[in-house]
């Protein structure tokens, strides 16, 4: 099967387009013919060796996952034993963060626990935009933010994918107002979608503007804790789902302060991959959910995808697609 390989750490020019040997399911896992994948900062991550804890976990001086591509969507072309729940020919997806990543080839073995059932109405493309995203906004918001009706959100580097898809999965929730932070050339795409305001990070910082909100949610994480707070409403919150380690940390080890302090919260998301799909595929269903879609790119083409990733060029998901494309 053709893949994206990864070797050695560093540049994304140095991933390789290369024929690898098809996997084969083990017990508890299925075989999936891919259709799509997207871009995450996992697979950013992954590809360059940064932050150095993410050798940690993939391989301290050489990288042991071989393919980057966390999120897929795909059919099931083969079965190990205990994969009951899939049979052969259904429409899957999920997130492949903590079972061995390899979403940019083929064909990738994966566990029943990380797939779901895609919709019918779901295009390949829209599916393998929304599982690792998704479940960041959704958990950020929901779980940890405990966002409710009629409260003020601002989502922080809201073009991209957290961000879009966060914003739906807000005004379901009933949110009274929404304001995304980025670049401008993706404040179009922003108010399209559904932002009230639109805040270009080049021109203002948001923590300056006197504006204060109930929830805070942030992929970005590129502040000190305490000019968050300065924009959190009395009793809000803060939410990260991932930016800068010496500021994750920061937040880490003040947050129990400044809930003892200021009465407000500021919080650190654990992800449970693919926990929620569920709720998501109903929103989908429902028409209250609609993937920003940035491409797509052929898989000859995902170090491209990466490059656009890696420079915040992109607007919504970076999709790459596999084998048949869309439908």
């Amino acid at each position: 099967m053709k893949a994206i390989v990864l070797t050695r750490y560093g540049s994304p020019d140095n991933l390789q387009f290369a024929e690898v040997e098809t996997p084969v399911p083990k017990d508890g896992e299925v075989l999936v013919r891919v259709e799509a994948a997207s871009v995450n900062d996992w697979d950013w991550c992954l590809v360059r060796g940064k932050p150095f804890y993410i050798r940690l976990f993939c391989g301290l001086f050489k990288p042991k996952v071989r393919i980057p591509g966390v999120d897929i969507a795909g059919r099931v072309v083969a079965i190990g034993r205990g994969t009951g729940e899939f049979q052969i020919g259904d429409s899957v997806y999920g997130d492949l963060s903590e079972c061995g990543f390899g979403g940019f080839a083929e064909y990738v073995c994966a566990p029943v626990t990380a797939l779901a059932l895609k919709p019918e109405n779901m295009t390949w493309t829209e599916a393998a935009s929304i599982p690792h995203a998704a479940m960041l906004a959704l958990q950020g918001l929901r779980e940890l933010g405990k966002l409710q009706p009629g409260q003020k959100l601002l989502i922080n580097g809201a073009g991209g994918g957290v961000g879009t898809l966060g914003l739906q999965i807000a005004r379901a929730i009933g949110v009274a107002e929404v304001t995304g932070v980025d670049s401008s050339s993706k404040a179009e795409m922003m108010r399209r979608i559904g932002f009230d305001q639109t805040i270009d990070y080049r021109e203002d910082d948001f923590t300056d503007l006197g504006d204060c909100y109930d929830l805070i949610l942030d992929p970005k994480t590129d502040r000190s804790v305490f000019r968050y707070l300065r924009a959190l409403n009395p009793k809000g919150s803060y939410v990260t789902v991932g930016g800068l380690t010496g500021r994750l940390l920061q937040i880490f080890s003040l947050s129990s302060l400044v809930r003892r302090i200021t009465g407000k919260q500021v919080r650190i998301l654990a992800l449970k991959p693919n926990q929620g799909l569920d709720y998501i595929n109903e929103l989908f269903e429902a028409g209250k959910l609609k993937p920003v879609i940035d491409g797509p790119f052929e898989l000859a083409d995902a170090v491209d995808a990466l490059k656009r990733f890696g420079a915040g060029k992109h607007i919504g998901k970076v999709v790459v697609t596999v084998n048949s494309g869309d439908g």
